[in-house]
């Protein structure tokens, strides 16, 4: 009579973990599905927006419809602003150690020149932090040079970085606008790298976003 309950004390020894071990294995199967739906749903939704992320990380763009506006109002290519304030600030908000101020970096000289012959009367330095305010100075800068350079783009971009005067005088050296080789005729590196960045960046604010520019 004794040996009844031992065969069903092996038995149990013998099923149970073998029952447990199916259910482990369920769970296991049950986990590694839902996983690999979650993969799929993750891959449906992040991986066509990939690109578009990436693009906004290495080249971002804010502000545009105020960039659109004060391009068309000024005559400035939307590109050329666009390119300008990543060159200038990576489109942050940010206060030079020289002072200049805002997206496109503008010096509190340069802003009370551009305000005295815009006639902004009204104008005060703290208006540079506004977005509107301050596109809407680089713009107009931007045209004043370009004008002041006869539609020279290249000097009037290398005039926003060194100032008038240099280029002015680097224009001389060279014999004429006419004769003026960015590679060659300017002496300050931070100026043909300046020049040659902006350059390059307009032209992948213009293959990237002709439609947000109004291009």
């Amino acid at each position: 009579m004794s040996a009844r309950p031992a065969t069903r004390s092996v038995l149990a020894r013998t099923t149970r973990p073998s029952f447990a071990r199916r259910r482990r294995r369920r769970r296991r199967l049950g986990g590694l599905l839902t996983f690999a739906l979650l993969a799929t749903l993750l891959a449906a939704v992040v991986v066509p927006r990939l690109p578009d992320a990436l693009r906004e990380l290495t080249l971002p763009l804010a502000h545009e419809d105020i960039i659109r506006q004060q391009a068309e109002a000024k005559d400035v290519d939307p590109s050329l602003v666009a390119a300008v304030i990543y060159t200038e600030s990576k489109f942050r908000d940010q206060t030079s150690h020289a002072g200049a101020r805002g997206l496109m970096q503008i010096t509190p000289g340069t802003a009370d020149y551009i305000a005295e012959k815009s006639g902004g009367v009204a104008f005060e330095q703290g208006d540079l932090a506004s977005p509107q305010i301050n596109i809407s100075y680089g713009a107009y800068y931007l045209r004043l040079l370009i004008d002041h350079y006869d539609g020279s783009e290249t000097l009037a971009i290398a005039a926003y970085n060194a100032g008038i005067g240099n280029v002015d005088r680097w224009v001389a050296d060279a014999g004429g606008a006419g004769e003026f080789d960015r590679a060659n005729d300017i002496p300050f590196p931070e100026t043909r790298a300046y020049v040659e960045n902006v350059t390059d960046r307009r032209a992948e604010y213009r293959a990237n976003y002709a439609e947000d520019l109004g291009l």
